[in-house]
């Protein structure tokens, strides 16, 4: 399979286009500040579960002030079914507080702002950005990481997710790039998934350079 990285690149684009034209993050939320929160908990956790509590934890907590207020202990009773719970309480509470004194309660729509809030890396706060702001940022989680180097749309040697990114923005426009970090993510959930990918299933095996290694 003679093909440049351009070409594989615009064969991804062109069939997602087509076939995801409106894709959107699976997590659920009404504000950019539950968006933050659903992220956060997202982290090693899948977007199921985290849909499970949000409803009555964002409920609960409305406003950033009204999260700041809370102990540990009752945040917990809301999110005691992710992964990670005692440390995501305590984030949380944080990062509630620090938008409430820092921030005027409004979620900041820079990367390093968002940064600075407890909890928050460079993932969480790209997708914040991607999704409720339409930036042209790349998150890369589990699965884009995956996808990515499964396809060949970056080198073996992007061992980093930051690599990847650099990688993924470097070759993709920048309003293909909001939309591409949802095509990845849902192919690697549902099709080129982690253990036994459905590679018979799959649409994009003619680009895909490990189906053509396992299959020379």
């Amino acid at each position: 399979m003679n093909m440049t990285t351009k070409e594989r690149y615009t064969r991804l684009v062109e069939f997602f286009s087509a076939t995801m034209p409106d894709a959107q993050t699976e997590l659920n939320y009404d504000s950019p500040f539950h968006l933050l929160m659903a992220v956060m908990l997202s982290a090693q956790c899948t977007d199921k579960r985290v849909n499970l509590v949000t409803p009555q934890l964002f409920a609960a907590y409305p406003t950033p002030e009204s999260l700041a207020a809370a102990t540990e202990e009752e945040v917990l009773q809301h999110i005691h079914s992710v992964s990670y719970p005692n440390s995501k309480a305590q984030h949380l509470i944080g990062m509630a507080r620090m938008l409430s004194s820092d921030y005027n309660s409004i979620v900041p729509d820079s990367r390093e702002e968002l940064m600075r809030l407890p909890g928050v890396g460079r993932k969480t706060a790209n997708v914040v950005l991607s999704v409720y702001m339409g930036q042209s940022v790349m998150a890369v989680d589990t699965h884009v990481f995956r996808v990515s180097h499964r396809i060949g749309l970056v080198p073996a040697s992007a061992t980093t997710p930051l690599a990847v990114e650099q990688h993924l923005c470097r070759h993709l426009s920048e309003d293909v790039i909001p939309h591409a970090h949802h095509w990845l993510i849902l192919h690697g959930r549902y099709v080129c998934r982690a253990v036994k990918p459905l590679c018979s299933e799959c649409q994009l095996k003619d680009i895909c350079k490990d189906f053509a290694r396992r299959n020379a």
